[in-house]
């Protein structure tokens, strides 16, 4: 237990916790059951090439989340750039700038162009008010990011699509086994997107999915994904190689056995968290809606530094130094980053809420990673830090000034 800020490893104490602390430490489920899974694979020797483990990986992800098709691919930003280009989307598409660069990205390599939009005063989301004025005649379409598994504003979003005829897709990344209204996310929009990378609460090593209700969309999106075949000798339209291995599948499979598992330990995570932060003046502690379905995979706190005395930023170095790898989310802003910078040097006059939230947000180590004598240790930690927030920031100030 730090006593005096001298204590702090960043100051010359020695560090609170001896293994590091990750944000997103990725969950291994049963090992026995992945390897019996990978051993049946070799000996069929089917790797890859839409294997039988890729099959019951998409018919069971579809039976989860309650949604007609599952087009699983090898990552989620290919699986966002085959759902762009299979939904028609050109010219301008609306989005957030509060989102990893992979949602700006898939629009950009595919030269349409990012039109970023603020997110709604007091949420972490797209407001549709914001989107509907940056609406023009090159505008095709709205793709809304479920930012910490929390679906944005679903309705308002697709309200204003309609109105404006407008494709509606969604960014799902963190958004996996979670509800909107009692509806789970999947099946929301056009389609929507997920990522299964390792360092997802689901994952399949690497990994992503597309998902959809229509038909049609989904016969195309399976087409791009294996070079726009149609049949063994057959192409009807230009594709590229997005299918995911079966090794891959047989992860994703062997994770889903225990995703109630890791939920439980993320909602343990979560609500200790809550008892450890949630009454610290400074502090807002985003929160779950507990009448939906959550994966609660995210813990994420804003810290106010005009009450804390303690930027954000320095109480990430803190932490850093004490072997906790808290991260700044999502700094700067995809409008802060090239090349859209360059393109729309202005941008940030017309995001005020997000260019506030992206010097606030931190999200913190959780997962079956993290247990509770580290959440206990991590919060002792955070209170000692904001509690001496001002003398730490002008010792830091000291320090700056002595580095030529």
């Amino acid at each position: 237990m730090k006593q005096r800020i001298e204590d702090l490893a960043l100051f010359g104490g020695a560090p609170a916790f001896d293994e590091t602390l990750h944000v997103g430490r990725p969950n291994i489920g049963s090992r026995d059951a992945l390897l019996a899974r990978i051993n049946d694979m070799l000996d069929r020797r089917w790797l890859t090439n839409d294997g039988p483990y890729v099959r019951e990986l998409e018919q069971r992800i579809a039976d989860v989340l309650n949604v007609r098709h599952c087009i699983v691919m090898t990552n989620g930003t290919i699986a966002l750039e085959i759902a762009i280009r299979a939904a028609g989307l050109s010219g301008e598409v609306i989005v957030p700038s509060f989102t990893f660069i992979a949602t700006a990205h898939a629009l950009q390599w595919q030269e349409i162009t990012p039109v970023f939009a603020d997110v709604a005063p007091g949420t972490h989301h797209l407001d549709p008010a914001q989107v509907e004025r940056m609406i023009t005649p090159r505008t095709t379409g709205i793709l809304g990011v479920h930012v910490w598994g929390q679906p944005c504003d679903v309705d308002g979003l697709a309200d204003v699509a309609a109105r404006h005829d407008l494709h509606l897709l969604f960014d799902a990344a963190h958004a996996f086994a979670c509800s909107y209204q009692g509806r789970m996310v999947g099946g929301l929009g056009d389609a929507e997107v997920f990522s299964f990378h390792a360092t997802k609460f689901f994952n399949t090593f690497e990994g992503g999915a597309v998902t959809t209700n229509d038909d049609d969309l989904a016969d195309r999106i399976r087409y791009m994904r294996n070079f726009g075949f149609a049949g063994l000798d057959r192409v009807d339209m230009v594709g590229t190689n997005g299918k995911m291995p079966e090794v891959a599948a047989a992860m994703g499979l062997t994770s889903l056995e225990s995703l109630d598992d890791v939920i439980a330990v993320n909602a343990r995570n979560y609500h200790q968290y809550w008892r450890e932060l949630a009454d610290l003046p400074g502090v807002h502690m985003v929160r779950y809606d507990e009448r939906e379905r959550n994966n609660f995979q995210y813990v994420i706190v804003e810290i106010d530094e005009g009450t804390t005395g303690l930027s954000r930023d320095d109480l990430v170095r803190v932490l850093h130094a004490e072997n906790v790898l808290a991260r700044r989310y999502f700094y700067p802003g995809c409008h802060q980053m090239e090349p859209y910078r360059s393109y729309f040097p202005h941008a940030g006059l017309l995001l005020p809420h997000t260019e506030r939230l992206v010097t606030r947000v931190m999200s913190l180590p959780t997962g079956t990673a993290v247990g509770e004598p580290e959440i206990a240790q991590l919060g002792a930690l955070i209170r000692f830090a904001l509690a001496n927030g001002p003398a730490i920031t002008q010792r830091l100030g000291a320090l700056a000034e002595r580095i030529p």
